[in-house]
């Protein structure tokens, strides 16, 4: 990989494709980051962005000339409605966008791919038996993606990674899990005893650039598993509760409060509301041990980005504007312990 290596992002300007956009920059590629007609991105070094409907695909094929990598980070709404009609779309043309560059085509994955009764260890063999619509979706969307690579004319790669955190705002953690903390109050999707598959978006984003690194070793299609963090809800709590004390949320040695989702509530809404139907249907995704196992990729490309969950998960609250400096968090602390003196008087 030298300087002149050049990657086009499309959906730059979305959770993953910002996250892509500023890891491959950092790693000295050159970055051409598709955004909406009219719109634009923040500035980051390295990072050229391009204003065109991904639809056009030979005005961005133009635009992007000279890039050997496309990484493909549109997302249709979350509705099963808007992936059925969309998720093809936006695949077909990040297909004929890369078929134009005879670039390498990357795919984040998920595990819906392995539905309800999935193993608590996920390999790159293992069975895809999805048992949601989301999960048929994307088991059609990665044959649509290895059938486009038989004739030679690109290569693709899905990296199968677990939900994610951090780089802002639309994931569990900041919509569901961390709402209330700041009154002490921690909200948990499923039981807390469960491990589950993580991964911190700007380590995600790294290990794509290590890929895209070695893809002249891949073969024309290829899955490689991100192993992430396999945490329990109580591996949550215990992390937040220790930020908790720090920030004032809590006095020291308080405990915070567990709720969980009311999903019956929910369930009803979704008779009405078609992006809690499809919330709803993904309920067993946290009542089903699982994690990512990672020797692929490993063997690929060494040893996969891993921040120490404490440290990323600071930085994703710090991300979200929830974390004050150190002297301001002691000030918060020291007046809720003389609001407490008080009231005991």
């Amino acid at each position: 990989m030298t300087q002149a290596s050049s990657v086009l992002i499309l959906g730059a300007r979305g959770r993953f494709g910002l996250a892509a956009a500023r890891a491959f920059a950092q790693g000295g590629w050159q970055v051409l980051g598709q955004v909406r007609p009219g719109a634009t991105g923040p500035a980051v070094p390295g990072v050229q962005w391009l204003a065109a409907d991904p639809a056009d695909t030979a005005a961005l094929a133009a635009l992007g000339q000279g890039a050997q990598v496309v990484v493909h980070a549109l997302n249709p709404p979350y509705t099963h409605r808007a992936w059925r009609i969309q998720a093809p779309a936006l695949m077909d043309a990040a297909i004929r966008i890369s078929r134009a560059l005879g670039a390498t085509l990357m795919l984040p994955g998920n595990v819906y791919n392995f539905g309800a009764s999935m193993p608590a260890l996920l390999r790159e063999e293992t069975a895809q038996q999805a048992s949601t619509v989301k999960g048929r979706i994307r088991i059609a969307l990665e044959q649509q993606l290895t059938a486009a690579t038989a004739d030679g004319a690109m290569k693709a790669v899905v990296i199968r990674a677990g939900d994610f955190f951090g780089s802002g705002t639309g994931s569990w953690l900041d919509q569901v899990m961390v709402k209330d903390i700041q009154r002490g109050k921690f909200t948990y999707p499923g039981p807390m005893n469960v491990p589950t598959a993580w991964a911190w978006l700007p380590d995600l984003a790294r290990s794509f650039v290590a890929v895209a690194g070695r893809r002249n070793a891949l073969p024309a299609f290829e899955t490689l598993h991100f192993a992430g963090y396999s945490l329990t809800g109580q591996d949550w709590a215990d992390a937040l509760t220790g930020i908790a004390w720090e920030q004032g949320w809590l006095p020291a040695g308080g405990r915070l409060r567990v709720n969980t989702l009311p999903w019956p509530l929910l369930r009803v809404l979704g008779l009405v509301m078609p992006q809690m139907a499809s919330l709803c249907e993904m309920r067993y995704l946290w009542r089903t041990p699982h994690a990512l196992v990672n020797t692929r990729m490993a063997a690929l490309a060494g040893a996969e980005p891993h921040t120490p969950f404490a440290e990323a998960l600071r930085a994703a609250l710090g991300e979200l504007g929830m974390l004050v400096p150190a002297k301001s968090a002691a000030g918060a602390i020291a007046g809720r312990a003389r609001r407490v003196a008080e009231y005991a008087k």
